[in-house]
């Protein structure tokens, strides 16, 4: 286990619809056709269009092919898929295929007993982001003088956003140029530095492996060794090590692009860090006030689960037939999920009224991270904070409180 290699599917047809080398396709299509699982989880367009990728379940290898190559215009609410609409795995074996925010939201679902993560199979894919599609639409009309239409294939190589057109073109574009216009990928992949899903069983990516056009591919759990050893073994994968001079390549390559990202962080949270407490307090009530409590940051969140939600009404913070206050809505849900939110975006993307409640949330996260040391999603052991106990310290049982003793305690504060 923790091997790394370079990785070809050795079926022509699968290699020649995807990407680095077709090894992804090749996993999956294995694990179907030999019962390994009985699904994959994966992304396709929708109606053939690449500026709308969407989650489905296959269950018939011979539409595996759907879902070859990468769509950068795309970012699908994979865990959330799996949780609502799969039964979080629990009587189904899957194969997914994610990104890094994906498969850390798996993993926090998991310990929050949400996915049987015994049942899943996570082929992690390197991210060096992806771009909302209304903002690419835009960007791919104005800047590259393309019909999004026309578009066949587009890629990310650091700081180059290429697109190839149905004639043959190849278009290229500076990505930070892109961004300083407003284009480009989404806030919160510009911060994040969590490029290599670690947290998967085998995690995927050109990184290494381009000049070769293979898949580099690390085995990260038992699970990962057993598929991709019977997948070699079974010819639908063809493997060499990968030598150092590919594994130094994809460091390297890792390491530039958390470089990028620390340096948009620091960029993105300068303003906040030079307001004074009031300029601070101003500007996130300027964004609360303009929340229209449709609850599609809730709605939207991979890891919200619970069942009685505190900011539907009759639930003891808002009374019957009220809404929730500007400030409580944002700023509940905030704190709420500050502990386990794996920077995935899935909220502010949802929200019409672009609040940054991400980027909130974000700086709520990363000071949980300096006080109890843990990163959402990065290790299925390790303990959220409020839910971990250090030897010697009490444990507070929970009070139990029923629907009449909130009630009283309504009635309480209604007279006082």
């Amino acid at each position: 286990m923790g091997g790394m290699y370079l990785a070809w599917a050795t079926d022509e047809d699968i290699r020649r619809r995807a990407s680095s080398g077709g090894a992804v396709t090749a996993l999956l299509k294995f694990a179907l056709e030999r019962g390994m699982v009985e699904g994959v989880v994966a992304v396709k367009q929708k109606d053939g269009d690449r500026l709308e990728g969407i989650p489905v379940l296959i269950t018939s290898p011979e539409k595996l092919l759907e879902t070859a190559g990468t769509l950068h215009f795309a970012s699908p609410n994979i865990a959330r898929f799996i949780k609502e609409y799969l039964g979080g795995a629990f009587d189904m074996r899957l194969a997914v295929v994610t990104k890094p925010c994906d498969a850390r939201a798996l993993v926090e679902l998991a310990k929050r007993e949400q996915v049987k993560r015994e049942n899943l199979i996570i082929i992690g894919l390197n991210c060096t982001g992806t771009l909302k599609s209304s903002v690419a639409r835009k960007m791919l009309e104005e800047e590259f003088g393309a019909s999004p239409e026309d578009i066949i294939w587009e890629d990310i190589d650091g700081d180059t956003f290429k697109v190839r057109l149905r004639d043959g073109r190849e278009i290229e574009r500076s990505l930070s140029e892109l961004e300083v216009k407003g284009y480009g990928r989404r806030e919160n992949c510009r911060r994040c530095e969590v490029k290599i899903p670690t947290m998967a069983d085998i995690a995927c990516g050109k990184w290494g492996g381009e000049d070769k056009g293979a898949t580099f591919i690390e085995i990260l759990t038992e699970k990962g060794e057993e598929i991709f050893t019977k997948a070699k073994e079974a010819g639908y994968i063809k493997v060499e090590d990968a030598d150092e001079s590919s594994i130094e390549l994809r460091r390297k390559k890792e390491e530039e692009e958390k470089s990028k990202a620390r340096k948009c962080l620091e960029e993105d949270l300068k303003p906040l860090r030079e307001m004074g407490l009031s300029e601070k307090f101003s500007y996130w009530m300027d964004h609360f006030n303009q929340c229209i409590k449709c609850y599609g940051c809730r709605d939207a969140c991979p890891i919200c689960y619970c069942v009685d939600c505190c900011l539907e009404a009759d639930r003891f913070v808002i009374p019957p037939g009220r809404i929730p206050p500007s400030i409580a809505f944002p700023a509940i849900r905030a704190f709420h999920v500050a502990e386990s939110c794996v920077n995935c975006g899935q909220c502010q993307d949802s929200c019409p009224a672009d609040i940054p409640i991400s980027k909130l949330i974000y700086m709520l996260n990363r000071e949980l991270k300096e006080i109890f040391g843990y990163e959402p999603g990065m290790d299925l052991a390790a303990r959220p904070p409020l839910k971990a106990v250090e030897e010697g310290e009490q444990l507070i049982p929970e009070p139990i409180l029923t629907r009449a003793h909130l009630k009283a305690l309504q009635a309480i504060r209604r007279e006082a």
